[in-house]
């Protein structure tokens, strides 16, 4: 069983999702689909300037794994491109948010993905020191997790 894919930390995602050719009738043309974490790739590498390390570390995924989504997403631009087809952009496997947390059985510090809250409230997630389940945001005050800061975002539509 392959394991699941870790989620990519993003700092952006745009206001605009769609994208269309000024003078090809929008019912007759194809479509290609940028994800979340692809428009995350190019805006760090091609506009940022990062070199490729800086950029895997900011979206924490390991440096080939960031290479495999800014081709991915470089291709579909430039099939979009050169084929006359528009781009949408929604969904991914991402997380806005990786908030610090604290067991407050050992101390340990870590930072924690948003989608992995649900599990610490229900309680079917434990500190991998001591697994203890009294697992906190460190932006709250006490409470379980902030809603504030550590929220997500999902599939564009």
């Amino acid at each position: 069983m392959a394991r699941p894919p870790k989620l990519r930390r993003v700092e952006f995602i745009p206001n605009i999702q769609h994208f269309v050719p000024l003078s090809i009738q929008t019912n007759t043309i194809g479509e290609n689909v940028l994800l979340i974490e692809e428009i995350e790739a190019i805006r760090l590498k091609d506009l940022e300037k990062l070199e490729q390390e800086e950029c895997a570390e900011k979206m924490e995924v390991s440096r080939q794994t960031f290479q495999r989504i800014l081709n991915n997403a470089r291709e579909k631009i430039a099939d979009s491109i050169i084929k006359g087809k528009a781009i949408r952009i929604e969904g991914g496997n991402f997380t806005r948010n990786i908030c610090p947390v604290r067991c407050l059985d050992c101390g340990k510090e870590w930072k924690e993905s948003y989608e992995n809250f649900e599990k610490i409230i229900n309680g079917e997630y434990s500190c991998a020191n001591c697994r203890s389940k009294k697992i906190i945001c460190l932006h709250t005050n006490g409470q379980k997790f902030c809603r504030r800061n550590c929220w997500r975002r999902g599939r564009i539509d």
